[in-house]
């Protein structure tokens, strides 16, 4: 018998679809579902999608012992433009700051060029009189006369909210501190995001960005998480909360309501922590993470076991590509490349005839036109459907009827029309575009990286990564594929596997030779102990491990590269070590060190996690033999383009030592695997499935 209060719950509100799954503690999934996301109030989704698997298995509310959350709702309202009215309040002379940015164009010779919009316009942008030095020090007392005009400028100009960003308060918030308290008592309704509490690092510019996103979604999220946790306690829910943050760690509802920007991209990290698990439990040390979704693509590098990781992303990018023409936001990250190629990817034809996918996406309501719920473009998804790739009869668990002729219609209409091409014909080359940019994403981001590709193991899930892994293998000439069990809920499977987490960065300037070691021991522990109060409130019991970073560099250089740090206080002894492990990483990424050069050090990390769920290694299955097949279909097959039959296996049917060659169709309720005619298939001893690429495609 199942033992209550023993159980997990993890959520994650995608752009189309909520996936909910429930384990038990040993770790064995119990019930998974995918539920249509409620843009309206995705709290609604999500109740049903956990009503649903609690039924399933047979549990009350009161089993639920661990609840963790990931949402793409702060992600889509500032690329919607869907937050408050925010102004800025900068130190006396550096009103523009938004404005000049990093002086130059992120494209020089386009004439047309429109700047990001970092949400605060000038008329906005407000200053005080005050000044501390870099070091700290304050040259110049707070204009504490200076706030109550201040306080009435605000109010005049309509502003919901202030981001408050004074010169290096990294190092010294006394002011930041000040001015809220002192805003606070004249305008107590006004949301108040500072700078050092949100992202305490040097480079005005992007500290000043990163506030203002945070203060923008501010109001939302509170409203949202506030009413998320209202409305699952009323269900009879009991435990804490944890929401999935973009680092990879889950923090308090408490934290994410105020530092809502750590949970921009929370869902498409739960999905690179699940990629990292599993190429531990597998040991494969190159792995390449690809999660697509119903809205999106999702990308990420793995390397001994642990995802990519970034200091600063862009939100919003004007030119998809190009580094500068988005939103800087410069917080702990998991790093990945996103691009608009989901199954709801929007196909059409452009002026000059070109056929184009995403990134605008039907997304849940309406949806593809397959779905029958009003959509009349075609999708991506309306292309696998016309392909044969998708069973009608058991597309989402049944949840949706899928409509063959309303997708068959909206590909020759919006697609086959214009190009003089039949529905099949258009369907083909809807799936050949967006697999092409998918590929190319992730080539780019790993030439980006100092990467390759071709030996990496890819990890697909999603609820279209299945169908769509080997035709984007294939381009991105990768050989070997992974599907883990209940692919479809990926992300919010590693939700449950994810540690709960706080990282501290911050700006502290110092050469290596001239380290102020009690100081910056100090300053480490400072560090530790805020990270750990936030910790604590999440896993109040149980060891807790510590990860310590410096961001190191060359005097002179504009950027710096991430060296690992002892978890003891640093002594003498230690210098010489750190001096070679920054020439070594150096040298590994540009080719030499640069002998006799000043080391200096511009920022310090502090990361504090709970204690990782234990690893499962996968053993490998007794015996091998040949899959048998539940049925067959007609296919449009993606290696000779012609329409051929395909094997139908059942999942549910398939045990550890199963082989099968391509092409064949893998169903199980919530996605389907396409085997390409080009490659095999097995099933390991954990019933992962591998996918293999023969080199020539299976004619027969």
């Amino acid at each position: 018998m199942l033992q209550t209060n023993r159980l997990r719950l993890a959520v994650d509100i995608g752009g189309t679809f909520t996936d909910t799954v429930l384990v038990d503690a040993q770790g064995t999934i119990r019930a998974t579902t995918k539920t249509p996301t409620t843009p309206a109030n995705p709290t609604l989704g999500a109740l049903s999608g956990a009503r649903r698997v609690l039924g399933e298995a047979g549990c009350a509310w009161s089993d639920i012992e661990g609840f963790i959350h990931g949402t793409t709702l702060a992600t889509n309202a500032l690329i919607e433009r869907r937050g408050a009215v925010v102004a800025t309040i900068t130190t006396a002379g550096f009103r523009d700051i938004l404005e000049i940015a990093y002086e130059r164009r992120f494209s020089q010779y386009d004439i047309n060029l429109v700047k990001p919009d970092l949400l605060v316009p000038r008329s906005r942008a407000f200053t005080i009189g005050g000044r501390m030095t870099a070091s700290g020090d304050e040259v110049e007392a707070l204009d504490e006369k200076a706030v109550a005009a201040l306080a009435k400028e605000l109010e005049s100009s309509g502003a919901e909210a202030v981001a408050i960003c004074l010169m290096h308060a990294y190092a010294n918030p006394a002011h930041e501190l000040k001015l809220r308290a002192l805003l606070q008592d004249a305008l107590p309704d006004l949301v108040i995001s500072l700078s050092h509490e949100v992202s305490p690092e040097a480079r005005e510019f992007d500290r000043l960005s990163t506030t203002i996103a945070n203060t923008y979604i501010q109001p939302l999220m509170s409203r949202y998480l506030a009413d998320f946790q209202t409305r699952f306690a009323a269900t009879g829910l009991t435990c804490p909360i944890l929401m999935m943050t973009a680092g990879g760690g889950m923090t308090t509802i408490e934290t994410a309501a105020r530092l809502p920007i750590r949970l921009v991209e929370s869902g498409p990290a739960g999905g690179a922590i699940l990629a990292a698990r599993i190429a531990a439990e597998t040991g494969e040390r190159e792995v390449l993470s690809f999660d697509m979704g119903g809205t999106t693509a999702k990308l990420c590098l793995i390397d001994q076991f642990r995802p990519q990781t970034a200091r600063k992303f862009e939100i919003a990018r004007a030119e998809r590509f190009i580094k500068g023409s988005g939103m800087p936001v410069r917080i702990p990250v998991i790093e990945m490349i996103e691009i608009g190629a989901g199954g709801g990817s929007i196909a059409h034809v452009d002026r000059l005839g070109r056929l184009q996918i995403g990134p605008e996406s039907a997304g849940a309501e309406p949806g593809p036109a397959a779905f029958a719920k009003g959509g009349a473009r075609p999708t991506v998804t309306d292309a696998d459907v016309l392909q044969g790739l998708i069973d009608p009869d058991l597309f989402a668990e049944g949840q949706l009827k899928i409509d063959v002729d309303a997708a068959r219609a909206a590909l020759a209409n919006e697609v086959g029309a214009p190009m003089d091409l039949s529905a099949g014909e258009a369907a083909l080359g809807i799936s050949e575009i967006v697999d092409e940019n998918m590929a190319g994403a992730g080539r780019m981001h790993a030439v980006e990286s100092g990467k390759d590709l071709t030996s990496r193991l890819m990890i697909a899930f999603g609820g279209n990564g299945p169908l769509h892994a080997t035709r984007v293998a294939r381009r991105a000439q990768v050989d070997r594929i992974l599907i883990p069990r209940d692919p479809s809920v990926g992300s919010a499977v590693g939700f449950l596997f994810a540690p709960v987490s706080f990282e501290i960065v911050r700006s502290r300037y110092s050469t290596l030779e001239a380290l102020d070691l009690v100081a910056l021991n100090a300053f480490f522990e400072e560090m530790r102990v805020e990270a750990q109060s936030v910790v604590r409130a999440g896993a109040p019991k149980g060891q807790l491990t510590e990860r310590r970073v410096a961001f190191m560099r060359y005097h002179g250089q504009g950027h710096e590269i991430e060296i690992p740090l002892p978890d003891h206080a640093l002594t003498g002894q230690d210098i010489p070590h750190l001096t070679r492990a920054f020439e070594a990483e150096y040298s590994r990424q540009f080719s030499r060190a640069v002998p006799g050069m000043t080391i200096e050090i511009l920022n310090w990390a502090v990361e504090v996690s709970s204690a990782p769920r234990a690893l499962h290694p996968m053993t490998a299955p007794e015996t091998k033999r040949n899959a048998t097949p539940s049925g067959a279909r007609e296919i449009l097959c993606d290696v000779t383009c012609n329409w051929r039959t395909a094997d139908v296996f059942a999942r549910d049917d398939l045990r550890p030592g199963d082989h099968l060659q391509g092409p064949a169709l893998i169903v199980e309720p919530q996605t389907t695997t396409l085997v390409s005619a080009d490659f095999s298939a097995r099933v390991d001893g954990a019933d992962n499935l591998w996918l293999t690429r023969n080199g020539e495609p299976n004619d027969a």
